[in-house]
């Protein structure tokens, strides 16, 4: 049954009436919604407020470096110290390595640009800290729905938004209700605001509905992948932030890595890939694990028996897509009925590698800027208050002296670096040339044939490691009898075209092992989509050569459940 079809069955749905949905309960969504009930605490009022998260609770499908710049929690709980936010481990020290095959090089401290500096900075588990947001939320009087999934937008009559419609739980792979089916309910709003993060399945839809990335530059995106170890003390030092460029990737291949060194003897390191690659050889995952063989790197997780350092030891993993266009990627970011926030409207500084610093600010800015209409008796307009009021912030003034970074890194990792330097160290910011982009991120693979193949070494299951292995300590889990969420328009297109043109880039650029080519009993080639390995980080949406893949919500709860990441 298609999904009209069970509406027509068994609706209609039943509703329920806020004066704000917001759909993603990540550092945007919950930040709106805590400064919602600040401003209605403050004027002694109400207004009622919904987070719908699709993970089993709030920070389960959160993942991030993750170094937090404290500025905008500053002004969302000016006593977040004194609250208990998980901001344990400010960082004590940057390293910067560019690094070859065999050695690496540090760059002097001093010869960095201030985007590089985490001088008053934390490092941090995002995902902890969003628990610790949506208790907060909770605390204020913030109804959360864990568990359950935005699917669909809503529309009044005169084309404004009206809300979201929950997707139907119990549905079998073949689309027809088991005898645990339950159909979705509608969350009704005066505004509904979007924070589903980097590509969101229906901000994705708001934003081509409305055309609000007309004249803009074409939204740019990372893979982000990510592990988090225990190491041992002997060489573990708390604060430190290292970050390098250079080797595994090719000179023209956007990317690079960071490892930070948390409180507890705990790791991250993780490898960051853009997604305008050229070559479909290059697997991200591959060159994740790759890097770690670096001397300098390898060095922090190997063990030394004649000294007593054992082994460190892998303890979850991760992936995610990131926006790196940065300002002049920017769509428009409001519509009748709404907003989007934070990475669903692509606010992450990636000269910073920062995200959740502007995620926090324009959850609070849409939130005012919400409070306001509420209480001046308006529903389902344009919260124009919204962009004017980030215009005059901080914030814009951050993004707009990164505005060329990605574009700079087009033409090289050396001219990038160059200019990155020239730009924000030597002017300051103060750059009177802006330069644009045209072509999004699906269109710069090139043919298979064109290209040299990349022989990746295998995993020594130590060091190193199998997509499949690593999926697993991600705790991703998805209700097998359910209908696949990464769909193809053309079922085809994968063996005709990707298969035989790019040599089968899915196998390659996805982290979790979900695509892969198989034999028929013919012996003929198809595309077999093992979508229960999925952890939601929508590189398959974004670099598929033609579009074909798209990814929507599966049922909720699904996913990964992320623990420390």
């Amino acid at each position: 049954m298609t999904p009209e079809e069970i509406l027509n069955t068994h609706g209609p749905r039943e509703s329920m009436e806020y004066d704000v949905v917001v759909v993603g309960g990540g550092p945007a969504g919950l930040s709106a919604a805590i400064r919602l009930k600040q401003l209605a605490q403050e004027k002694g009022n109400d207004v009622s407020v919904v987070v719908l998260e699709k993970g089993s609770e709030p920070g389960a499908h959160i993942l991030s470096g993750a170094i937090m710049d404290p500025i905008a929690l500053n002004e969302l709980f000016p006593n977040w110290k004194e609250m208990g936010a998980p901001l344990n481990q400010p960082v004590t020290e940057d390293i910067f390595l560019m690094t070859t095959e065999t050695g690496a090089t540090r760059v002097p401290n001093f010869t960095l640009p201030p985007c590089f500096h985490n001088d008053g900075n934390y490092i941090i588990s995002l995902g902890n800290f969003t628990r610790w947001l949506g208790e907060q939320a909770e605390a204020l009087g913030v109804e959360i729905f864990p568990g359950f999934t935005a699917a669909e937008v809503l529309y009044n009559e005169n084309g404004s938004v009206k809300g979201v419609a929950t997707g139907n739980m119990g549905i079998g792979k073949d689309g027809e209700p088991t005898e645990n089916f339950q159909l979705g309910m509608e969350l009704h709003a005066k505004y509904t605001v979007f924070a589903e993060g980097a590509r969101g399945h229906l901000g994705k839809q708001v934003i081509s509905r409305f055309k609000l990335d007309e004249g803009k530059d074409p939204q740019s995106y990372a893979i982000g992948i990510k592990e988090l170890w225990e190491i041992e003390p002997a060489r573990h030092k708390a604060g430190l932030a290292l970050h390098s460029a250079g080797w595994p990737l090719d000179e023209k291949t956007y990317g690079g890595s960071f490892m930070y060194h948390m409180e507890d003897n705990k790791v991250v390191v993780g490898f960051v890939v853009g997604l305008d690659y050229t070559n479909p050889w290059l697997s991200p995952f591959e060159e994740f694990q790759r890097f770690k063989t670096h001397p300098n790197i390898r060095w922090y997780f190997e063990g030394d028996e004649a000294k007593g350092i054992a082994p460190a030891k892998r303890i979850s993993y991760g992936a995610r897509a990131i926006t790196a266009g940065g300002i002049l990627s920017l769509p428009k970011t409001v519509f009748p009925g709404g907003a989007l926030i934070g990475c669903e409207a692509g606010y992450l500084n990636a000269s910073r590698i920062k995200g959740s610093h502007a995620a926090i600010k324009t959850g609070m800015l849409a939130a005012e800027a919400a409070y306001d209409a509420l209480q001046a008796g308006r529903q389902h307009d344009e919260l124009s208050a919204y962009p004017e009021a980030f215009e005059s912030s901080w914030l814009y003034q951050e993004l707009n002296k990164a505005r060329n970074f990605k574009q700079w890194f087009k033409k090289g990792r050396t001219v990038g670096t160059l200019m990155t330097g020239v730009e924000q160290f030597l002017l300051r910011g103060h750059v009177p040339w802006t330069i644009r982009r045209t072509a999004a991120d699906h269109t710069y693979l090139k043919p298979a044939a064109d290209c040299k193949p990349i022989q990746y070494p295998k995993p020594d299951g130590k060091l190193t490691f199998d997509r499949l292995s690593s999926v697993f300590i991600s705790n991703t889990n998805h209700e097998e009898n359910q209908p696949a969420h990464l769909t193809l328009k053309d079922a085809s297109v994968p063996v005709s075209l990707n298969l035989s043109k790019f040599a089968g880039p899915e196998a390659r650029y996805c982290p979790a092992g979900v695509y892969e080519y198989v034999k028929n009993e013919d012996q003929s080639d198809r595309l077999q989509i093992n979508a229960q390995n999925c952890v939601h980080c929508k590189t398959c949406d974004i670099k598929d050569p033609t579009q074909n893949i798209v990814w929507v919500t599966p049922e909720g709860g699904g996913g990964p459940n992320y623990s420390g990441m």
